[in-house]
């Protein structure tokens, strides 16, 4: 018996199955890495862009003289912290500071507590003329301020309050509260009015409820109010100006009118005070910046 053995050749066509990679396939929402370059881009030419007037506020403080400015290639040769000691030893810096933060936190306090109230009570309780009210407050920022000033320095005088810090307090609630007042009332929109029946259940009155249950939670609210209030009061000038007359109680932004006279401007002592009347006001940013973005997009997402 024989056998027969069939030997049969590869054949050189035959496919070989190649493994190919996977391919990543993109997540939603995950953009290309062309266009995170550009958003990064973007976001760092616009931080060059707010941030390049206060590098040269700052680069034109170190310059000793006033006329520096106009060739501010020759600052680099001579920098110097003389403008800051002359500001702060020979000016009345420190006065200036006092007058701004009592005016400040004064109106900050003030504002936010008149705002939140309002806010609050045009968002849960429905009296006559809860929608006419906010409307009136509305409208009463189409005023410009030259418009105010008169009619309030006759009532303040009447009232023997002309060169007090009070005045300047009150006068910047005008202008303050109302803003807040809307932002506060969009604020407190966004929380469930289940919270206020809780609280009426548990023997809470209106205004307990408000000061323990509901202001609590509104605390990104509360935190853009206050920081919108200290902004616009620590910068105001028409009303500071107008209203205080002792320069023992001038503002920062009037005192900085002491370097400008009816010929002249000293540049160099003007930026040095800028500079320094900008440190409160980043350690006050530094202290709500967490609540601030929250507070900024609550408040829009409803009524």
């Amino acid at each position: 018996m024989s056998t027969t053995t069939l030997d049969t050749a590869a054949s050189p066509a035959a496919p070989r199955a190649v493994a190919e990679a996977p391919r990543r396939v993109r997540r939603r929402g995950e953009s290309s890495p062309l266009v995170r370059a550009v958003v990064h881009g973007l976001l760092v030419l616009a931080s060059l862009i707010a941030t390049a007037p206060v590098a040269w506020l700052i680069y034109l403080s170190l310059g000793p003289d006033k006329d520096d400015y106009l060739h501010p290639g020759a600052i680099a040769e001579k920098m110097t912290f003389s403008n800051y000691a002359f500001v702060l030893q020979h000016t009345n810096f420190f006065k200036w500071f006092e007058s701004t933060m009592i005016v400040a936190l004064g109106t900050t306090l003030l504002g936010v507590v008149f705002a939140a109230t309002t806010g609050y009570a045009v968002s849960r309780m429905r009296f006559p003329g809860y929608r006419s009210l906010m409307w009136v407050l509305l409208l009463t920022q189409a005023f410009p301020i030259a418009v105010l000033i008169v009619p309030m320095y006759e009532i303040f005088s009447e009232l023997g309050l002309i060169d007090t810090y009070g005045a300047v307090i009150l006068v910047n609630c005008s202008t303050i509260v109302p803003y807040c007042a809307w932002l506060m009332k969009g604020y407190f929109d966004t929380i469930p009015v289940e919270i206020d029946e809780a609280g009426r259940v548990d023997g809470l009155t209106p205004f307990g409820t408000f000061l323990r249950l509901i202001l609590p939670l509104a605390r990104p609210g509360l935190a853009v109010a206050g920081f919108y209030s200290f902004i616009t009061a620590f910068g105001e000038v028409a009303f500071a100006s107008t209203f205080l007359l002792d320069d023992q109680k001038y503002t920062f932004a009037v005192g900085l009118q002491s370097f400008v006279s009816e010929h002249d401007a000293q540049w160099n002592y003007m930026a040095a005070t800028a500079v320094l009347i900008a440190v409160p006001v980043a350690a006050f940013f530094y202290l709500v910046q967490k609540n601030l973005v929250t507070g900024l997009t609550a408040g829009g997402t409803k009524g």
